[in-house]
């Protein structure tokens, strides 16, 4: 379903990103033979500064290239010149996947010193929280590019007005506009959201405005019947109450 829209360029760039900060990770821990923390900056920093590299670096190269290795390799076998636009904007979408995690590193410091003084300080690199870099690539989705479906040298906007704009490393790029979401489609595997459960106060994604495409919805009431205020009473069985309680549900029209 659906192949080549924003939400497969945002799905490939997810899976990509996942991989690398897994796998770095995993690295840091010392869970990998063939990898460890980024041994380059071991000896280094800036003394005039008071402060010098040390601890465990994150060393995303080995887990940027293991991410190459295994996600791209499929899309390179791939033949044909009808699916080479597709296959372009899979590989590019992994890569800004993988370029998130990379521009999204920071520098953490640890200070030494008499009394708590910061006279000198440990600084290694780390990786964002994968929150934080699920966060930078939505906002990429938001503002993902239409790109044609048969590139030329290299990829171009769909756009021809806007051709002369770059497209970014960390741009997210789609073939295809997506298809409707709100409506069932058999033949492409879509549910709807008719008759989907929603919360009436939310303003997200789980909120009846959003998810009920504007149709509106049904509230009904329902009860429910459960065991409470359970007591065990000397010897040896416990004994409950039979509680009842009314809540209103709502679903999508």
């Amino acid at each position: 379903c659906c192949a080549g829209t924003k939400e497969t360029a945002f799905v490939s760039a997810v899976a990509s990103a996942g991989l690398v900060h897994s796998v770095t990770r995993s690295c840091s821990a010392g869970n990998v033979t063939e990898c460890s923390c980024d041994l380059s900056l071991r000896h280094g920093g800036s003394a005039s500064e008071g402060w010098h590299w040390g601890g465990c670096s994150d060393d995303i190269h080995y887990g940027m290239a293991f991410s190459r290795k295994f996600l791209d390799a499929p899309f390179k076998n791939v033949t044909g010149k009808s699916r080479s636009g597709l296959v372009a904007m899979n590989l590019h979408n992994n890569e800004a996947g993988r370029q998130a995690v990379a521009k999204l590193m920071s520098v953490d410091c640890r200070c030494h010193g008499v009394s708590g003084s910061c006279a000198v300080k440990t600084c290694w690199k780390t990786m964002s929280s994968f929150e934080k870099i699920g966060r930078f690539l939505k906002d990429k989705y938001e503002n993902s590019i239409q790109i044609s479906d048969r590139p030329k040298k290299k990829l171009r906007r769909k756009e021809k007005s806007q051709r002369k704009i770059p497209i970014g490393k960390e741009d997210l790029l789609y073939v295809n506009k997506s298809p409707n979401y709100c409506v069932e489609d058999q033949k492409l595997g879509i549910p709807g959201t008719q008759g989907r459960e929603c919360n009436r106060t939310s303003q997200g994604p789980d909120g009846c405005n959003l998810l009920c495409c504007g149709r509106g919805y049904n509230t009904h009431v329902v009860r429910h019947v459960e065991r409470c205020e359970c007591k065990f009473v000397w010897c040896c069985y416990v004994r409950c109450r039979r509680c009842e309680t009314m809540t209103d549900v709502h679903t999508c029209k």
